[in-house]
């Protein structure tokens, strides 16, 4: 294989590219990683999707149907002719419950390696479930709070109660949307008696798994729930819909119980043209998506738990944790967990082509400020240290864009991009964070300041806007003159010492751009400012 096939250079980096096919009950998806051995850490250059449908057994032997195989394959080779357009070294390829239970399953994968060179791994159920807890740990911080992991599919489901140190649980039950919808729902919209039995087979079902997961779940413990899945994703897109401001992303998205019931209510009253015409939802989610709601809601209520948290990283990306574990570039599964966000927010300084070392000097001074001024500049309870330190890391990503209102574009690349581990409100706040660094102060008319979730928010970015326009201040030439900045407040005058890198250097430029802070300063907060330089 070609250098150029094994890795590509991305900013003076090699790049290896990998693709991981899930071969589902309902859906055959590609994933396409760039994977980066450097930051230990990938993102994803291509996601397709296509419904193959191979749920759609013969009733009476249990065999994948000719049908279902030739969308398979055809869906199969498009996705190895897209890969391999990517210079992918690798196809790493998983099939699921419809294939492993189907009789015929091992000659259709014994086809596939025929026909297309792909070898496909037959995953067991639990097997299902650890890839789906790698895919899911690596886009979601889990902190010290054990998470539970439910993902619908279309032949079963996975319920996992996993922490950022370990899976505690991993279990996988044959119940899913195309085989409850094929098995019970004869008539739709369902009937009362009928949907009261489809929701008793679904409790009864569930219960070896949920009763698993419960006696692991340690005294004093509330554990987070993540729901990742098609299902998951249009019913997260439907509440999202009700919403006065709607997320841009889903991922990270909160679901309370009493919003999904409300949803719920809607679906299974709609008939099946009706669920077609809603907007997140194509011609054959319309058809599965009522039973998988309620394997969803059951779910939720056997559990007791209120609200969920949707992720968009599931199987697939799993795939690609697994592979990278494979090939020694992660030490352990839960090296994304330790700075999930950190490796994202370096990934994006790298993406826009930020000078690091730069942005990591402004940063520095950022968090110095932050630290020596709690109480004074800024009354943040801690939350605001990590938003601050990645608007500082990424607030030059727009210069690339307009050098004059470089901060605006920054807003905007920062919003519109990836920023795993951060809920929605907190991407929100590292943007507007970045944008209100130099110039006008926030406007009601702005929508960056518009986009904000609360007054708090609002609070927490002026307050690190202002401590990152102070640091970007001293941010004047190439090379690092200022070592350190001090702190002190005395009645109405903050006092900022600089101490530079080197005895007797000349910092008047880095004087000059503090000191012209103050309008700002004295606006923000009605303090005056004192600029010295120590000798």
């Amino acid at each position: 294989m070609t250098e150029s096939a094994q890795g590509l250079q991305s900013h003076g980096r090699r790049i290896r590219r990998v693709a991981a096919i899930d071969i589902g009950t309902n859906s055959t998806h590609l994933l396409v990683a760039a994977v980066d051995p450097s930051l230990r850490t990938f993102s994803v250059e291509l996601a397709e999707k296509s419904t193959t449908r191979l749920g759609e057994r013969d009733p009476d032997s249990g065999h994948l149907t000719d049908g279902a195989m030739t969308r398979a394959l055809e869906t199969l080779r498009r996705f190895r002719e897209l890969a391999s357009s990517h210079q992918v070294e690798q196809i790493v390829t998983a099939a699921t419950s419809a294939v492993r239970e189907a009789p015929n399953g091992r000659d259709f994968l014994q086809q596939i390696k025929d026909e297309l060179d792909l070898d496909v791994d037959l995953v067991s159920g639990p097997e299902e479930a650890r890839l789906i807890y790698l895919g899911v740990l690596s886009g979601m911080p889990f902190g010290d709070r054990p998470h539970l992991l439910l993902d619908i599919g279309g032949g079963s489901t996975e319920l996992i109660l996993a922490d950022g140190r370990d899976a505690r649980a991993l279990t996988s039950t044959r119940v899913g949307a195309v085989r409850l919808q094929r098995d019970f729902v004869k008539d739709d919209p369902i009937p009362a008696q009928r949907r009261a039995f489809l929701q008793a087979f679904i409790q009864g079902s569930l219960e070896p798994a949920v009763d698993k997961v419960r006696r692991r779940i340690k005294p004093g413990e509330t554990p987070v729930m993540v729901a990742t899945s098609g299902t998951a994703m249009a019913i997260g897109a439907l509440a999202a819909n009700e919403e006065e401001r709607p997320p841009l992303k889903l991922h990270g998205y909160r679901i309370s119980r009493q919003r999904l019931d409300r949803v719920v209510e809607k679906l299974v009253s709609m008939t099946p043209e009706q669920r077609r015409a809603l907007a997140p939802i194509n011609d054959r989610r319309a058809e599965i998506i009522v039973p998988g709601a309620l394997i969803l809601q059951t779910t939720m209520q056997m559990l007791a738990v209120d609200e969920m948290v949707l992720s968009e990283r599931a199987l697939r990306e799993g795939l690609i944790v697994d592979w990278m574990l494979r090939h020694g570039l992660l030490e352990d599964r839960f090296s994304f967990q330790s700075s999930i966000r950190q490796r994202t927010v370096i990934h994006q300084v790298q993406r826009f082509a930020v000078n690091q070392l730069r942005a990591e000097r402004v940063a520095s001074h950022a968090l110095s400020l932050y630290d020596s001024t709690g109480g004074q500049l800024h009354q943040d309870g801690g939350a605001g240290r990590d938003l601050l330190w990645a608007a500082a890391m990424l607030h030059t990503c727009g210069q690339h864009i307009n050098l004059s209102a470089y901060h605006k574009h920054s807003w905007y690349l920062i919003r519109h991009g990836e920023l795993l581990g951060y809920s929605e409100a907190e991407h929100l706040m590292v943007a507007a964070i970045a944008r209100y660094h130099r110039r006008s102060l926030p406007k009601k008319r702005h929508e960056a300041w518009q986009a904000l979730q609360s007054r708090d928010n609002r609070t927490t970015v002026s307050e690190m806007a202002l401590l990152l326009r102070l640091a970007a201040a001293l941010d004047r030439r190439p090379e690092p003159v200022v070592a350190s900045i001090r702190a002190d407040l005395s009645g109405r005058v903050l006092s900022l010492e600089l101490v530079p890198e080197r005895l007797n250097q000349n910092i008047s430029l880095e004087q000059w751009s503090l000191e012209s802070c103050e309008p700002v300063l004295r606006e923000v907060t009605g303090l005056a400012l004192n600029v010295t330089v120590r000798q």
